[in-house]
């Protein structure tokens, strides 16, 4: 058989043509996964909370943190979840120093019984990663009455953090994450609106939270400054986690059949996207540097709506005041405030 002939053969063309295909996806997708923090690190004896450690991000953050030696918090809304993701980590690492503990982020009691329980278990921390977060909900509030969004992915770290950083302070050098995202240049801080009274988008709520967190980083790191205690925020990738759960198209069956596949190459493993987490948390070229932003594991420059001063002033006077009671009104106050 010559070779134009065996071009002809139909069944042969479309295997060939499957082939190309599908190396070509693989290609992308190699290229797709980002940087990787090859750094080898001893983290034993450091002391380590993860939120949302259970899965995805988390996880594999979690997992790479036990592998260096760590003892590791993981604090995790479900506890079925948590306890068999510790027990596979524990297994495949050999670290026993790997705990599950609760905290709903979507719960102020939740997050001070947390911080309550660990600071009887541990008179140090250091290095706290607030890696939780939901994407695109509908419209609901947390118990104390948040935008999910804002209040999962804001008012609960916000809250979580600065109840922790007299542990930071005296642990340090020690360091904060925030897992922020890329969709924080397309988010506005609606200061008339910021819990989505008035109207709700999820998408929009979901992109002020992400910048929100942007914005938080920037001005605790000032609060921080001669504390060697540094803060920084990062986007992790376009990752294929739990995070999609809520945007019912990417669960559907087209999604299934035709998006997903088309989209496979250019989204990231959680492995691969949490390795600017663990470069952010344990690089130690990095001990020095706070108030910036990362992605694939190297220096970014956010929107410049994440580097406006006065909101970011206004965020944390408005954060700070909602989350100073443990218990707010069903109807949270109004943005306006101050």
């Amino acid at each position: 058989m010559g070779f134009f002939t065996f071009l002809k053969s139909r069944p042969i063309f479309w295997f060939s043509v499957t082939g190309t295909t599908v190396g070509l996806a693989c290609g992308i997708k190699d290229l797709m996964q980002g940087g990787e923090f090859t750094t080898k690190t001893n983290e034993t004896g450091r002391v380590v909370i993860v939120t949302g450690a259970n899965t995805g991000i988390g996880k594999e953050t979690t997992w790479e943190l036990a592998r260096r030696g760590a003892t590791v918090y993981m604090a995790c809304r479900d506890m079925n979840k948590c306890e068999e993701a510790r027990a596979e980590i524990v297994k495949d690492t050999q670290n026993k120093y790997v705990y599950c503990r609760q905290c709903d982020l979507a719960s102020l009691d939740s997050i001070r019984h947390f911080i309550a329980e660990f600071k009887r278990e541990q008179d140090q921390l250091h290095v706290l990663i607030n890696n939780a977060g939901v994407m695109r909900c509908p419209r609901s509030v947390t118990k104390d009455g948040f935008e999910m969004q804002l209040g999962v992915n804001h008012m609960g770290h916000f809250l979580l953090t600065n109840l922790l950083l007299d542990l930071l302070k005296k642990s340090a050098p020690s360091r904060i994450v925030n897992v922020s995202s890329l969709a924080h240049t397309r988010g506005e801080i609606n200061t008339a609106d910021l819990n989505s009274e008035k109207s709700y988008d999820e998408g929009k709520a979901y992109n002020q939270s992400k910048l929100a967190n942007i914005l938080f980083t920037r001005e605790l790191a000032k609060r921080l400054e001669g504390t060697c205690v540094t803060v920084n925020a990062l986007h992790p990738g376009i990752v294929d986690t739990e995070l999609f759960r809520h945007m019912g198209f990417f669960n559907s069956f087209f999604a299934g059949l035709i998006f997903k596949p088309l989209f496979w190459p250019f989204v990231k493993s959680p492995r691969n996207g949490a390795q600017t987490s663990l470069y952010v948390a344990l690089d130690p070229e990095l001990e020095q540097v706070t108030g910036q932003y990362f992605a694939d594991c190297q220096l970014q420059q956010p929107a410049p709506a994440a580097t406006d001063v006065q909101t970011a002033k206004w965020l944390w006077a408005v954060s700070e005041k909602w989350t100073s009671s443990q218990i707010l009104k069903v109807n949270s106050p109004k943005a306006t405030e101050q």
